[in-house]
């Protein structure tokens, strides 16, 4: 499963939903699991984009109300646990994708990173952290392949998810 994170305000960046949708759905053809916070903005378009390629979202919600969740959610989780539900988030992942910036964003990459779990920030923030940056993408299609990289080098290849050519 692939946590995908980013700013929950559905008046994000158009491009930056755009990307979201994109990491969705490229993960989703290449057979992974989709877990988001399971709220709006980059969330829901990451599930939409899973959806739309036929593949499974899971949504761990950091209310008591299931009915919060996007639409596209197979899966829904009401933890009550607030922000807090971003421990959750990322550990159940093997791996995260960051699409965009907020301070829970943030929160999540670097609990991501504590738990050693590979991340990669597409339209983020840079963080460097003493020895251990986080690796950053410039397409969707090289955030997805980097992050099977990470989990499956072999596997990277053999998914059709590669990086973008540069001219």
């Amino acid at each position: 499963m692939i946590a995908v994170v980013g700013p929950g305000d559905p008046s994000t960046d158009a491009a930056v939903l755009r990307a979201a949708e994109q990491v969705g759905a490229l993960l989703a053809r290449a057979g992974h699991q989709v877990v988001t916070g399971g709220l709006g903005g980059v969330m829901a378009a990451a599930s939409r984009g899973a959806k739309a390629a036929g593949g499974s979202v899971t949504a761990l919600l950091p209310g008591d109300t299931p009915a919060a969740a996007n639409d596209f959610a197979d899966v829904v989780i009401a933890t009550g646990l607030g922000q807090g539900r971003n421990v959750l988030v990322v550990r159940s992942a093997d791996a995260v994708i960051a699409v965009g910036g907020s301070w829970g964003t943030l929160s999540e990459v670097a609990l991501a990173r504590r738990l050693g779990r590979p991340v990669v920030w597409l339209h983020g923030w840079t963080v460097d952290g003493p020895g251990d940056p986080v690796q950053t993408a410039s397409s969707p299609e090289d955030a997805v392949h980097a992050v099977i990289m990470a989990l499956e080098p072999a596997a990277g290849r053999d998914h059709g998810v590669g990086p973008t050519p540069t001219p």
